[in-house]
């Protein structure tokens, strides 16, 4: 039973069902990122943990084509958190609405027994991008690598350590190379919870199915977390495409292509394990 599945299907409308929510211009998101469920407290520094919550925000609002503009950050906050680690905090969260152009107008804070934080950010568009729009023939890629921050997950859970550089700590969104590249995009949406279980929303969403032109090992296909791009687009625009990733250093995995039936992901329904 896919209980997240259910809750939101008791509030159906036609603003639910994509990376964020579109309405007159704006788009409208929020994400969660609380301590052992996304993170332990062990794992990462009180900066890296509000940048990746920051960062694991923005990424939706690039998936669907918008520049983000404003956030509201809520904060439950344990006792023995002391003014530096505070400090330290703030400065994660300040540094990257910096660095993509975001103001932080509010939130609220309360006290609790483990870190947690939600994000609501406010960004603008012109031209949406939906997770709807994949039709029949339309060719399916994904930015970048896949596999490596389940890898360092496992890492982490056997009290290993991992590089600083890893995507687990910091997602690396590549928003320039999607702006330039919407004009040809169809559909489109962040890998948060592995390829296989986001190919699996855009089958039910477009009524679609999907040959694979490409093998994908179910290690890399399962790996959540990865904030990568998975996109549609029609064969005719595929060159377009690969020539700005090219321009911008992204590289691209062409590996299939919408057909007739439905794609059910084999990964179990959880971010982080296959």
């Amino acid at each position: 039973m896919n209980k997240e599945d259910i809750f939101i299907g008791f509030f159906k409308n036609k603003f639910i069902g994509d990376d964020g929510a579109y309405i007159d211009g704006y788009v409208y998101s929020s994400d969660c990122f609380f301590e052992n469920v996304h993170f332990k407290k062990d794992w990462l520094t009180y900066f890296q943990i509000s940048q990746k919550a920051m960062l694991v925000n923005i990424s939706d609002t690039i998936a669907m084509n918008a520049k983000a503009k404003y956030a509201i950050i809520n904060c439950a906050i344990p006792s023995y958190m002391s003014k530096n680690d505070l400090k330290e905090l703030s400065k994660g969260f300040k540094k990257t609405a910096k660095k993509y152009g975001i103001t932080i107008i509010g939130g609220d804070t309360i006290e609790n027994n483990k870190l947690d934080i939600a994000i609501t950010l406010i960004s603008k568009t012109k031209n949406p991008i939906y997770r709807q729009g994949i039709e029949k023939n339309d060719l399916i890629a994904y930015t970048g690598n896949l596999g490596k921050v389940n890898k360092d997950l496992q890492k982490l859970l056997k009290n290993k350590t991992i590089s600083k550089k890893s995507k687990f700590i910091k997602p690396k969104l590549n928003p320039k190379f999607f702006f330039k590249a919407s004009k040809y995009i169809k559909a489109s949406m962040d890998i948060s919870d592995g390829l296989y279980q986001e190919m699996e929303r855009l089958s039910k969403i477009n009524k679609v199915g999907f040959h694979f032109t490409e093998k994908i090992s179910k290690k890399k296909a399962c790996s959540g977390e990865e904030y990568e791009i998975l996109f549609a687009c029609s064969k005719r625009n595929k060159s377009k495409i690969e020539a700005i990733a090219l321009k911008h250093n992204i590289k691209l995995n062409f590996f299939a292509y919408a057909t007739n039936g439905e794609f059910i992901s084999p990964c179990k329904k959880h971010h982080f394990k296959e």
